[in-house]
């Protein structure tokens, strides 16, 4: 086995690195003002396009940078160590827009791999979180389109996105299934904009569809294929999550080690006090075991496999990166001490937005029971080994 990064994947880090520095100017000013302006999302996107990193999951074919699943998640890695989500304004389109039909993909996808459009994905709702099934949002049949009625919650990117991704219940069959839908629609409108813990660069407004009219050209996939794509989506999310999560925690452990390193208490620098040892012994073999394991499902994406297998393996690279990096950045606040609690420090910013790694795309409580239920019906065998396609 060879598990150093190839020439290949050395030039991407490299490369995302490079991308994450110049993104980083724009913390400070994220954090003030609660977002960008304008001009500063478009210094931000000509140094994407610049550095070859939009929609990194995207064909090459279609403007995307065609990256394997492992590239991504060596890119990613790299992203999450900015702090605002500013990883978020290196735009990734869903995946499942990989099923548009070619018209679709001149409107939408084309548009949104170079930047010049931007989706978000609608599925949560009040009473449907980790479970989609639970979702309320209709889609009746009329003449040759659809109407639909209904309330998505937590729309991340839903401010900047200029038409969204809806999961809805095809009556009356009640079958789910995804519609584009342009967020200028008559009847589309935000219901409002929650504030969060984290000063996130873009928001998470709720939509209400009021007897939104969209044509038959405006289903994703098939009718009744929306959990599929759904399903796919959070697979892959769950896997980025993993790496982003690394990527943050590893920031805040090098500005940990700094500051203890020059901090004197007691007639001594922090770095040779045991309990704060400790802390910094168990950082890093938590973000050691956790790139590798990711690494490894990414690894295993690429090889092609059983996608239920792969899913369970995914929820376990989410689960153990997402709770290990809240443990070591809440770590690295305590090393600092009261400047830790500072919101111009990086470690607070991350220590505040990692919380939400927990919760969305699934939270850690849905991974372990997608864990535990292939578990209960395939065994052991596959999570705990290597496993490749066919």
């Amino acid at each position: 086995m060879e598990f150093a990064l190839s020439p290949r994947l050395s030039e991407l880090k490299q490369r995302a690195a490079s991308l994450t520095g110049k993104i980083m100017q724009f913390e400070d000013e994220c954090e003030a003002n609660n977002g960008l302006p304008p001009e500063a999302h478009a210094v931000i996107r000509d140094e994407v396009l610049a550095h070859g990193l939009q929609a990194i999951n995207m064909p090459a074919d279609w403007g995307g940078a065609g990256l394997t699943i492992l590239e991504q998640v060596v890119v990613q890695d790299e992203l999450g160590k900015l702090t605002n989500a500013l990883w978020d304004a290196v735009w990734r389109p869903a995946n499942c827009l990989s099923a548009c039909t070619p018209e679709q993909r001149e409107r939408y996808l084309v548009p949104d791999i170079e930047g010049r459009r931007r989706d978000a994905v609608a599925i949560t709702e009040e009473h449907a979180g980790s479970d989609p099934s639970g979702i309320r949002t209709t889609a009746t049949r009329d003449g040759d389109g659809y109407v639909l009625s209904g309330e998505k919650w937590f729309v991340t990117v839903g401010d900047a996105a200029d038409f969204l991704i809806v999961l809805a219940y095809v009556r009356p069959d009640d079958e789910p299934t995804m519609f584009l839908v342009d967020k200028d629609t008559p009847g589309v409108s935000v219901k409002r904009t929650p504030r969060y813990t984290h000063t996130f660069v873009y928001e998470h407004p709720e939509f209400l569809f009021q007897d939104v009219r969209v044509g038959q050209d405006a289903v994703l996939g098939r009718i009744g294929e929306g959990y599929d794509l759904t399903r796919d989506w959070f697979t892959e999310e769950r896997l980025m999550i993993a790496a982003r999560t690394i990527g943050a925690a590893e920031r805040a452990l090098r500005l940990a080690v700094d500051w203890a390193k020059e901090r004197e208490q007691g007639g001594d620098v922090l770095m040779n006090r045991q309990l704060i040892q400790g802390m910094i012994a168990d950082s890093v073999t938590e973000i050691a075991t956790n790139r590798a394991f990711t690494h490894q499902v990414a690894w295993e994406f690429d090889q092609g496999g059983d996608r239920k297998t792969l899913h369970a393996k995914a929820a376990t690279a989410k689960l153990a990166a997402s709770e290990a990096s809240n443990r070591i950045v809440d770590r690295c606040v305590q090393i600092f001490g009261g400047r830790g609690y500072m919101r111009d420090m990086p470690v607070e910013r991350l220590w505040r937005e990692l919380r939400v790694d927990r919760i969305w795309e699934g939270t850690s409580e849905i991974q372990r029971l997608v864990i535990a239920n292939e578990v209960g019906k395939r065994g052991l065998d596959d999570l705990l080994s290597f496993t490749a396609g066919s």
